[in-house]
């Protein structure tokens, strides 16, 4: 068992299945007896070798496409737990702005629509989806340069406020959806520089040891939510397990 505070036949959405990070936890998802059924939703609706994983096309930014989802999904069970692994860091015309001369509109306008929009729209259509009768856990991919208290450094503008934005999306929700589901768990969580895309023009700067595979850094966050309980809801913890400061 890969998550052993939860129970038997457990029912998984991985929003963001096609990218290095939401791929890996439907691999690593599907290869445990524990799980019975993941959907994977994402923009290619990429296929996937196990049975036990559906894939649906989807559009994070699209509210149309968010509730139509989330609408098709209900009327087939509850389900325990729900993973938003997207993030835009750069690329689609911006990049990570190393001063005020570098914001624009439009770059600011993306960031805060993949980062912050769209995992706060997907919870409203989504959160009425985690069973109420066990612990379930919501969770988006956040980052430890969206913590005020950590900036130390300052430049990247939009990422680090949109990451901002998220976590107090999620710590707002964690507080209303607590209300009535007493053991639902709704957290962030910082996977570390991951060898994917979103990292790969910023790798030379990463120390040695601190670059992780996906695998690796996914069967860390599996961990993680694994130990995490309600008292933990609305909070933003590292893949080591450690609490990261807002």
């Amino acid at each position: 068992m890969i998550l052993s505070s939860m129970s038997e036949n457990l029912r998984v959405i991985v929003i963001g299945s096609s990218g290095g990070i939401g791929g890996a936890f439907i691999d690593a998802l599907s290869q445990s007896d524990q799980v019975s059924k993941i959907y994977a939703l994402s923009r290619q609706g990429s296929s996937h070798t196990s049975p036990k994983v559906d894939t649906l096309t989807f559009d994070l930014t699209s509210e149309e496409s968010l509730q139509a989802a989330a609408e098709s999904l209900r009327e087939l069970d509850k389900f325990d737990l729900i993973i938003i692994a997207t993030g835009l860091l750069q690329g689609d015309g911006i990049a990570p702005e190393k001063s005020i001369r570098d914001l624009s509109y439009e770059g600011l306008e993306k960031s805060f629509l993949v980062n912050t929009i769209g995992p706060a729209m997907t919870a409203r259509y989504f959160l009425p989806l985690l069973r109420d009768d066990r612990k379930s856990v919501f969770t988006a991919l956040s980052a430890r340069v969206g913590s005020i208290s950590d900036n130390r450094i300052g430049g990247w503008y939009g990422y680090r406020a949109s990451k901002a934005a998220l976590n107090m999306i999620l710590k707002t929700l964690s507080i209303e959806f607590g209300r009535r589901h007493k053991q639902a768990v709704i957290l962030g969580l910082h996977p570390g520089t991951v060898d994917t895309s979103l990292s790969e023009p910023f790798q030379g700067n990463v120390p040695e040891g601190k670059l992780f595979t996906p695998d690796y850094s996914v069967a860390k966050l599996l961990a993680v939510i694994d130990k995490v309980d309600a008292t933990d809801s609305g909070k933003l913890f590292d893949w080591a397990g450690e609490e990261i400061a807002f």
